[in-house]
């Protein structure tokens, strides 16, 4: 049973599966108990942990948090740090789907079967307040929710809270998913300067600060992280990360 570990994800899956059921669990490591066939999940702000038998044949779709509101409109906070059966999120039409997956000959079709599907139901439009929080929480390396809420001409709290009703998570916790998916990109590419570097490239308040979102989202240290995914710069193995 090969077993994959992904840092707090940032795409929304969506998953039709013909084979072996993978094992899924959020932030522990799977059993029995948790065998899931066809299923969608939500955001979730730490390590999710999947086996598999390699047996398992799948069409899985990744929305981004935008692209799974268009998809799932107001279901998307049901979805949060939760993985449901896709009967249980898309009822009869979740059933057909499958039905229509199992039966096509080859992959291709199959494809095509599940992006029609997909583009069909994707007609929920997020609003443009939150589309522009969410775009500006990409692109920006550090940004007071505060300063954006006032950009927009809304309060903090009421762009908190449609926020979380459109894609599932405050602004504060995408935001901090966000940045530290930031220092995983730059420990995978330029991690000469070591985990201070990183830190303050990332938008950290300091080196402590990056050592806690690692152990939160990834469930290791930061040079725990690099030493399973076999990061090449020596200094990333010590430079106080751990």
């Amino acid at each position: 049973m090969a077993a994959f570990r992904h840092a707090a994800p940032l795409a929304l899956p969506l998953l039709v599966n013909l084979g072996t059921p993978f094992r899924i669990a959020l932030g522990h490591r799977p059993d029995t108990a948790d065998a899931r066939p066809s299923f969608a999940a939500g955001l979730f702000p730490g390590p999710v942990v999947i086996e598999s038998d390699g047996r398992a044949e799948c069409v899985q779709v990744d929305f981004t948090p935008l692209g799974a509101y268009r998809f799932f409109g107001g279901a998307v906070p049901d979805l949060t740090a939760r993985i449901v059966g896709l009967d249980d999120i898309l009822g009869r039409h979740g059933r057909e789907l499958r039905a229509r997956v199992a039966e096509a000959a080859g992959w291709q079709r199959r494809f095509e079967i599940v992006e029609d599907f997909v583009l069909r139901r994707a007609v929920h439009e997020p609003s443009p307040e939150v589309a522009f929080a969410l775009e500006t929480l990409w692109r920006a390396g550090a940004v007071r929710i505060a300063d954006i809420a006032s950009d927009i001409g809304w309060s903090r709290k009421h762009l908190t809270r449609r926020f979380h009703r459109e894609i599932g998570a405050p602004p504060k916790t995408l935001a901090q998913m966000l940045r530290f998916h930031r220092a995983c990109v730059l420990a995978r590419t330029d991690g000469a300067g070591g985990w201070a570097a990183i830190a303050a490239d990332a938008g950290y308040a300091d080196q402590a600060h990056l050592a806690r979102d690692f152990r939160m989202f990834s469930g290791e240290t930061p040079t725990g992280w690099a030493a399973r995914l076999d990061v090449v710069d020596s200094r990333l193995m010590r430079d106080g990360g751990g």
